[in-house]
């Protein structure tokens, strides 16, 4: 686990402020689940033959002796309220969204925490592709606002109850005879779920994958109409994609659309060579239309994904994308003795009342201290309060590009720091 410094705020500020106007655009409401809920939740919901549940959950023993889970992923939680809750009476679809820390027990390496952070949409109770198609372009937007070139979005269908099961018959068939190829891993999931031997990464099942039966050459009538409409929605929106024909998604929850998104770099060799591509992923979801129903709901499609913040924050640094501008004071309060410095906090509220953002150094009594750390804040000017303008009523207003100085009245002071402000933008 890490925690997340100053210097670091702005990126993640920057991405949950492009996360907050693309939801509200889109017409997605906020929804905040609890970090914690009962182990059933993860073990129907996520599957009990996925990395995520087998190995990766944190769990709890209560004194009551429940067993609950630190949450590994959003759209369980999610699903829960939306049953809890009655959101079907709802208008619908309902269009959520969400971010903020999960928690998965992972091998520790470069780029994956323990606790790490994801933003999330999910929409509830629309079976078109279209949906699918606004989830993907959602996510391809925020990462534009972040600045993000060469995206490509690779999309592929795994069907769903009616097709997937004799496709699944056909891929263990293909398997089977070349089992001891495959790592020990990839073994156990042939005979539970063969689909996620597609999943692996290791590169031994990679080269058997390439020769695996498609499952786009298996699919029932209906999810190849929804899958060839989504392909035309992605089409219209000029959104890049590629279909990838062994794409599937580590959790057991999916039907018909998956997809992930990457980012693209080129790579050259120190010592001269072909230039290599590095390949990120930084976004995957796709459709659950069964997921409602497992968890205890009526059966409701639904379609979501959902991002990683932590890579999407590395990137950025390691590519020099901009983080947020969190505008620095353009005035700094200075203050001289004790008399002063007990005014100050009246004042420090009146201007910030005002939205006249300020700098000051509480603790400070020497003038010269007071006004270099103004200097190195880069303010436009210097309030100083001392003795005497307590006594008067008033207070020095410096400009400090010039140096030149004039007294206001304290009663004033809000007003002609905000004019002055203004004309000098």
């Amino acid at each position: 686990m890490h925690d997340i410094l100053p210097e670091d705020q702005p990126y993640f500020q920057r991405i949950f402020q492009a996360t907050d106007e693309i939801a509200q655009f889109y017409g997605f409401e906020k929804i905040t689940v609890p970090v914690v809920e009962n182990i059933e939740l993860y073990e129907r919901g996520t599957g009990l033959g996925t990395d995520i549940v087998e190995k990766e959950m944190f769990s709890i023993k209560t004194k009551g002796g429940d067993t609950l889970a630190l949450r590994p992923e959003f759209t369980p939680g999610i699903v829960r309220a939306y049953n809890q809750h009655g959101m079907l009476s709802w208008p619908q679809p309902v269009k959520l969204y969400t971010y903020g820390p999960l928690f998965r027990y992972e091998n520790p390496q470069a780029g994956r925490f323990r606790q790490f952070h994801q933003i999330d949409f999910e929409v509830f109770g629309e079976q078109s592709p279209a949906i699918d198609a606004q989830i993907i372009q959602i996510f391809y937007t925020v990462l534009k606002e972040l600045k993000f070139g060469h995206l490509i979005v690779e999309v592929n269908s795994i069907g769903d109850v009616q097709c997937r099961p004799y496709y699944k018959k056909v891929l263990a068939n293909y398997l089977r005879p070349r089992q001891n190829a495959l790592c020990q891993n990839c073994k156990r999931r042939m005979k539970e779920n063969p689909l996620r031997t597609l999943d692996c990464k290791d590169e031994k099942c990679q080269r058997v994958k390439l020769q695996a039966p498609q499952i786009i050459d298996h699919l029932c009538e209906g999810c190849k109409a929804h899958f060839k409409s989504l392909l035309e929605f992605l089409d219209e929106a000029d959104l890049p994609y590629h279909l990838d024909p062994y794409l599937v998604r580590g959790l057991d929850y999916y039907t018909k659309t998956v997809f992930e998104i990457f980012t693209d770099k080129q790579i050259q060799p120190e010592e001269g060579g072909e230039t290599v591509l590095q390949r990120s992923a930084l976004v995957g979801g796709g459709r659950y239309d069964n997921l409602v129903k497992i968890l205890g709901g009526k059966d409701v499609p639904a379609s979501g994904a959902a991002a990683g913040v932590e890579r999407i924050v590395a990137l950025m640094k390691e590519r020099g994308l901009p983080p947020a501008q969190i505008p620095g004071p353009r005035v700094f309060l200075a203050q001289l003795g004790d008399l002063p410095k007990k005014k100050t906090l009246k004042l420090l509220e009146e201007l910030r009342k005002a939205k006249i953002n300020i700098g000051e150094s509480l603790g400070r009594d020497s003038l010269r201290t007071q006004l270099a750390k103004a200097d190195k804040l880069g303010v436009e000017y210097t309030l100083i309060l001392g003795q005497r303008e307590i006594l008067d009523g008033t207070i020095v207003l410096r400009k400090m590009d010039t140096g030149e100085q004039e007294t206001v009245r304290m009663e004033k002071v809000a007003d002609e720091l905000k004019q002055r402000l203004k004309n000098s933008k």
